[in-house]
């Protein structure tokens, strides 16, 4: 197995929500924030060779939508997709399976394309993997969240046929990638553990958006139920740290990846590197 970091861009959210009760005065010192309140995120998806899969895990916010649209979210940065697949000497096509660990906009938006006004899939050799419980979710969202579903960039992935869930009850993707769920930030958010280089690394998607959310009160208000979001992390973060475990940080502007420890304030940052440092 061989796992590669896949940067898509980078894009701004409202350091406010992306911090929840926190005060800028404190959360400012670890995600400085523009004049305008904003701060840089990072949409980092992960590539997995294993065997004779290619597996692309979440696909970034993708080019649909209108100019007005990405204004919102001040796209910015040279990386993309396709450039960062043709560095690794591969192509879209080449994808086997594109795993969504949930289907908010900027994790799902590069599943879909549109050729000639017609959506048709990013990876058209892929099958694309959800789960039944967060695809209902999405497909019938709430009042609060459903600006981040977005039905263009789902309801195509069921019609094109390539629609595949994950059963949480047998929670295997591979031999080596399991999936643990977590339903703070969204219904039936998906987790993939993976053992690699006699390491598990966990790519946490936004259970932690970047190293400046481990401390247990840092959680955005895009979460759907905050408190369920306290005590997932709560829990995971000590076993990650009991365990060593990598964390693939997906939103982290400047860091890929890092490790926790136990400290006498709690769960901490202990050290921070990149995957191929691993």
């Amino acid at each position: 197995m061989k796992l590669h970091t896949i940067n898509t861009g980078l894009f701004k959210l409202d350091g406010g929500a992306m911090f929840g009760v926190v005060p800028k005065t404190v959360w400012n010192k670890t995600n400085p924030a523009d004049e305008n309140n904003l701060c840089t995120f990072a949409m980092r998806c992960l590539l997995v060779e294993d065997e004779e899969k290619l597996i692309l895990i979440d696909t970034g916010i993708g080019k649909k939508q209108s100019e007005k649209f990405f204004s919102h979210y001040y796209l910015h940065g040279d990386a993309s997709l396709d450039q960062s697949l043709n560095d690794l000497g591969f192509h879209r096509d080449d994808i086997t399976d594109v795993f969504l660990t949930h289907l908010h906009l900027d994790h799902v938006g590069g599943a879909v394309n549109l050729e000639n006004e017609k959506p048709v899939m990013a990876f058209k050799n892929a099958n694309y993997w959800s789960n039944k419980k967060h695809w209902n979710w999405a497909i019938y969202p709430n009042e609060r969240e459903k600006a981040s579903f977005l039905k263009e960039n789902i309801l195509p992935i069921q019609e094109s046929g390539k629609l595949q869930f994950i059963n949480p009850a047998n929670a295997s993707f591979t031999d080596k990638i399991s999936v643990r769920f977590a339903s703070g930030h969204t219904e039936a958010m998906m987790l993939p553990q993976i053992s690699y280089k006699n390491k598990t690394l966990v790519y946490v998607a936004d259970l932690l958006p970047t190293a400046g959310h481990i401390p247990l009160a840092y959680i955005p208000a895009y979460d759907m139920f905050p408190l369920q979001t306290l005590t997932e992390k709560k829990v995971f973060l000590e076993e990650a740290a009991d365990q060593n475990y990598v964390l693939f940080l997906e939103h982290d502007p400047e860091n890929e990846c890092c490790t926790v420890k136990r400290t006498e304030k709690g769960i901490r940052l202990n050290e921070t590197f990149n995957l191929s440092d691993i």
